[in-house]
């Protein structure tokens, strides 16, 4: 008993420590939001500030449009994450249920076009979409994270249908459902946790991507939250509180959707209990 006393108390104390290193960084960052100018360079350094000021985030919206920028993101990453999700969800199934040849390298194939870095296609992707002329357009950056969101969603999809019984869908055929209607009246409704799941890590990974929207957006009206605070560095040469505020800004859209998507993820994530 005194052992496994001992190994609680250890797992504890390794616990707390780790959620120190992991929270401490969050911490800095909205301390460092609130700062006044006078105490950002002060030394030693103060872990706590008593005189809150509001400066940062009154600088962030006169200094840039980030009001603009914010708008941008929201629209990119809902639009990039939702088709990305459905041609997931449609892709994913035919990948589960469907025998066909060469399913296994399309599979291997997603799996392996993950693994190449972005920006060995980035010119290619440049050149392509400037003789399209939708250079410095939000569409742009929509179809690439589309197309990349997509590959990654399909994998997620398929995994979550291999865990849905064939036999529920079997059942709808029997009672008079086609493939179609089956698929979406039985299997979709079914997969709705796993979709959530699927959407929320889109979003988050369209909203804050970089590089690709420093290639393709120019001017300032189209920028992102991610360009935007790339571009406040090198205009104020980092005046930390404004660029603090602008990170906590940034950071509340992913855990407001993590915030109401939390039961479905986790319930995406752990789906398996159905058995065939």
């Amino acid at each position: 008993m005194k052992k496994k006393k001992q190994v609680k108390i250890l797992r504890f104390i390794l616990l707390l420590l780790f959620a120190i290193f992991a929270l401490f960084p969050l911490y800095w960052i909205i301390l460092t939001s609130f700062k006044p100018v006078s105490e950002l360079y002060t030394f030693p350094i103060k872990y706590w500030t008593n005189n809150p000021s509001l400066y940062g985030y009154k600088k962030l919206f006169q200094f840039v449009n980030f009001k603009q920028y914010f708008s941008n993101s929201i629209i990119v990453a809902l639009a990039a994450s939702s088709i990305s999700t459905v041609f997931a969800m449609l892709s994913g199934y035919i990948l589960s249920r469907k025998e066909f040849k060469f399913r296994n390298a399309i599979t291997l194939f997603l799996f392996f076009s993950q693994m190449i870095p972005t920006y060995l296609i980035m010119v290619p992707q440049y050149v392509m979409f400037s003789n399209l002329h939708l250079i410095n357009k939000l569409i742009s950056i929509t179809i690439v994270y589309s197309g990349f969101g997509a590959a990654f969603s399909t994998i997620m999809a398929k995994g979550f249908f291999d865990r849905i019984p064939k036999s529920l869908e079997e059942a709808a055929l029997i009672d008079g459902c086609n493939e179609i209607e089956a698929l979406f009246k039985i299997t979709i409704p079914l997969m709705l946790p796993g979709l959530s799941a699927i959407l929320s890590f889109s979003f988050v990974n369209n909203w804050n991507e970089l590089f690709t929207a420093v290639m393709f957006l120019n001017t300032s009206d189209k920028y992102t939250v991610p360009v935007g605070l790339y571009s406040i560095v090198s205009k104020a040469g980092v005046q930390w509180n404004v660029l603090a505020a602008g990170i906590v800004i940034a950071l509340l859209p992913t855990i407001i959707v993590f915030a109401i998507a939390q039961k479905y993820i986790i319930a995406g994530l752990t789906q398996g209990g159905l058995k065939d």
